[in-house]
């Protein structure tokens, strides 16, 4: 797959067509094709088009990667860039079960830039990226800190896929060097480092983006549609969750072979985390714990809240309640394997469709355990309708609904007959390698499709970033967005350990203080 902004133009005139999908055969028995004519009349449903940027001209853009763990190697297949070791890996799953991830890199456009830089405190990662990324006409340097190599004038971005605990002071460190930067989520790992770094990017001309790719999902962008066409009425509960029983979706992460005093930098890794003394577990499975990594709030829960709050915009919960415990994985971890979130936004209103001032308010749950994978959808529960919400789209009508009350009653609309059925990869063959990675791909995490073609997600962020590089323009998921995500995981985190409420001032924008609390020395402390 080869597009390009002209390809994309092309593509648009077919692509409703594509995305559109009834509900195969159950629905074209039980609805007329009239009936249907008529329901879509009156819901006036978009599927929406990917963004047409501008081409990212002149000079190859110089990316330096900070971070070639797990999430740095793949931003930098996003980019372009695959190791020879990932290559012949899906080489043989293509031959053994048709993994197509492989065939779909190669024909990834290619975007204007090099790798020109790495900085990695494992002597392994940063010789691979060496190896595997250097050409005759540009070899990769190694920098010793992140510091060396944003003021070395020989990088004009940075990615940031490091533990949390490095992400704002690394982002700020770019952007008050006039040095663009791409932050995984979460965007900071204390309360105090949000405001640093919004602060940071308000003053800089650089570009913020924080990874939260979905935003380039079509569904999600044609659930804003619907959103705003209030198809749903007024919605007064979302419920995401979080299923994963495996080792990989419990952070339990291999232990490389080579790993040891002499091939990493520990103290570099430790940075403002406790001094402890070398430990391969906490290196590489660093997720597991609060003083490098955010837990389920940080690492998860931040994806589901940002996929709905750039489909409803409901900005940080009003309040943040939260339990959970050690239930699963008993295993020296001190961050919670399942947990149970309610956000309160008592004043949000998507709209109604009935008497004035009859409804306002809307309750966000997130539900997660590392011990089991069944998996359960993100559904949005309106007045009038139901959505289902991951890579493709169902919306349900409400047996009570006022907006589609006479068309229930004529039997042009059934309760229990979806109405709208979007799936824009139909007839798409979706290999994915592990159950982690289906759990990514239903939530929208891997891919999207563009009339009909399956495209790497984490690809368009990169590629809008890159554009706004270079032409300019506003980004999706830039400083505003990234403070709600990590404002909201942070009340979070402070929920769960407090045991209490958490509650946010819209108007002074801050945590309504608790006498006698520090909260980031809760955030940062092991219980």
């Amino acid at each position: 797959m080869k597009w390009t902004r002209r390809d994309i133009l092309k593509g648009l005139g077919g692509l409703p067509i594509l995305g559109t999908v009834w509900w195969a055969g159950t629905a074209n028995a039980l609805i007329k094709s009239k009936d249907r004519s008529e329901i879509l009349e009156q819901l006036q449903i978009e599927p929406s088009l990917p963004s047409a940027l501008p081409e990212i001209g002149g000079e190859p853009i110089r990316i330096g990667i900070i971070g070639f763990g797990i999430r740095g190697e793949q931003l930098c297949r996003a980019l372009g860039f695959a190791t020879k070791e990932w290559i012949e890996q899906m080489k043989e799953e293509e031959r053994l079960n048709g993994n197509t991830q492989l065939r779909e890199f190669l024909d990834q456009e290619k975007l204007n830039l090099k790798i020109t830089g790495v900085c990695d405190i494992f002597d392994v990662r940063a010789e691979n990226v060496i190896a595997s990324f250097s050409t005759p006409e540009n070899k990769v340097k190694r920098f010793s800190t992140h510091q060396e190599m944003i003021r070395s004038g020989e990088v004009d971005a940075v990615i940031i896929a490091t533990p949390d605990h490095w992400h704002a002071p690394m982002a700020i460190e770019a952007l008050n060097n006039g040095v663009h930067a791409y932050v995984e989520k979460p965007m900071t790992h204390t309360v105090e480092e949000t405001y640093s770094l919004r602060e940071a990017a308000k003053n800089s001309k650089a570009h913020l983006m924080v990874g939260h790719q979905h935003r380039q999902t079509l569904s999600f962008k044609t659930a804003s549609d619907i959103i705003d066409k209030k198809v749903l009425g007024h919605v007064s509960v979302v419920q995401t969750f979080t299923n994963r029983n495996d080792d990989n979706g419990a952070w339990n992460y291999d232990i490389h072979e080579k790993a040891s005093e002499q091939t990493i930098d520990w103290d570099l890794f430790l940075g403002s985390a406790p001094k402890i003394p070398f430990n391969k577990n906490h290196f590489f499975r660093w997720r597991k714990w609060w003083a490098y990594g955010s837990g389920l709030s940080g690492d998860l829960l931040t994806h589901d809240y940002d996929r709905l709050n750039c489909v409803l915009n409901m900005g940080i919960p009003k309040y943040i309640t939260a339990s959970g415990g050690i239930y699963t994985h008993n295993d020296g971890r001190n961050v919670p394997d399942v947990l149970q979130v309610n956000m309160d936004f008592p004043d949000f209103s998507t709209g109604s469709t009935q008497v004035k001032g009859k409804e306002k308010g809307m309750t966000f749950t997130y539900n997660a355990t590392l011990g089991n994978g069944f998996n359960r959808p993100t559904i949005l529960m309106g007045h009038d309708a139901s959505m289902e919400l991951g890579n493709n789209l169902t919306i349900w009508p409400d047996g009570g609904s006022t907006k589609y009350a006479e068309m229930i009653e004529e039997g042009k609309m059934k309760p229990n007959v979806p109405i709208y059925h979007y799936n824009p990869g139909a007839n798409v063959p979706d290999a994915v390698s592990s159950a982690t990675s289906q759990y990514f791909a239903d939530k929208g995490l891997m891919w999207t499709y563009i009339d009909g073609v399956r495209v790497n997600s984490t690809y368009l962020h990169l590629r809008e970033w890159l554009s706004a590089i270079r032409n300019g323009g506003t980004l999706s998921c830039g400083i505003k967005e990234g403070f709600d995500e990590a404002i909201t995981a942070h009340m979070t985190g402070l929920a769960y350990k407090l045991g209490r409420r958490i509650e946010w001032d819209h108007q002074e924008e801050r945590i309504v203080p608790i006498e006698g609390i520090n909260f980031d020395e809760i955030l940062l402390s092991s219980v």
